[in-house]
């Protein structure tokens, strides 16, 4: 737990930018823009989407950083589309304001991968500190991550030893954080390793090994605790029924709040 202590001056994801729906500015002139996608005023405000054609009986809406996709029955006709789009016109206004907003403040945590950059780790940041020598491993002193290289080191380089640090730090927390568990639970994975993945925090596969996001020393401790968790009870559970949650609930009791606040980013734990 003291080195815990050591490791936890938190860290949050570096953020990447999300790719923004098109809200608000008028058609260029013909209401369809790209295959699949149409304009349609909401309100006043003009907002693209994409149309998907399914064999479900139901019109539905999903909003995500891709923006307003719409999945409708292949034989309603774009006019009952289109009146469903403006029954759901707050709703949808609403969904799509908070993804730019997201979006917004994705870009402002941007990393810059250079002397003087903030980088985020485990919930508050780190000033990258390049200073000019020879090269050595990164270590970090106090609120500063201290990377030594040469005059002409490019900007990749910094970020690959970034990186490399903080999947080294990644491998030591879950590797604590993971034997507190077991303790606790009584179950072990046959492994684990660390997951560079786009889309998931965190995965349980049916041979009882693990694999954890190193992306997940961005954020608090306590959301790392809870994809450990998750990843634990599904070796007694391969779903999410209410038995899963049970066994997640005995591990992280809080499990509901820390789900909420993951479920808020764009990968998932599944």
């Amino acid at each position: 737990m003291k080195r815990l202590g050591k490791l936890a001056n938190r860290l949050a994801d570096a953020a990447r930018q999300l790719s923004l729906p098109l809200v608000g500015a008028p058609p260029a002139a013909p209401m369809v823009q790209r295959a699949g996608h149409r304009l349609m005023r909401l309100d006043g405000i003009f907002v693209e989407y994409q149309l998907c054609r399914s064999d479900r009986r139901t019109i539905g809406f999903t909003i995500d950083r891709r923006g307003l996709t719409v999945t409708a029955p292949r034989n309603v006709p774009e006019a009952r589309i289109d009146a469903a789009l403006g029954e759901r016109a707050d709703w949808l206004l609403r969904k799509l304001d908070e993804w730019r907003e997201r979006a917004a403040h994705a870009e402002r945590r941007a990393v810059r991968w250079e002397h003087g950059g903030s980088l985020p780790y485990l919930g508050e940041d780190l000033l990258i500190r390049v200073d000019h020598g020879r090269r050595a491993p990164p270590r970090r002193e106090g609120r500063e991550l201290r990377i030594a290289l040469s005059a002409e080191a490019p900007t990749e380089e910094v970020r690959e030893r970034a990186q490399g640090w903080l999947k080294s730090e990644a491998r030591t927390l879950f590797a604590l954080r993971l034997a507190h568990y077991e303790a606790g639970f009584g179950i072990a994975p046959r492994s684990w390793a660390l997951s560079s993945a786009r889309t998931r925090w965190g995965s349980c596969s049916a041979n009882g090994s693990i694999r954890l996001n190193w992306r997940l020393v961005h954020f608090p401790p306590h959301i790392v605790d809870y994809v450990i968790c998750h990843e634990l009870a599904h070796l007694r559970e391969m779903n999410h029924g209410p038995r899963f949650w049970r066994a997640v609930g005995e591990l992280y009791p809080d499990y509901e709040r820390a789900r909420r606040w993951l479920r808020s980013r764009e990968a998932s734990s599944t």
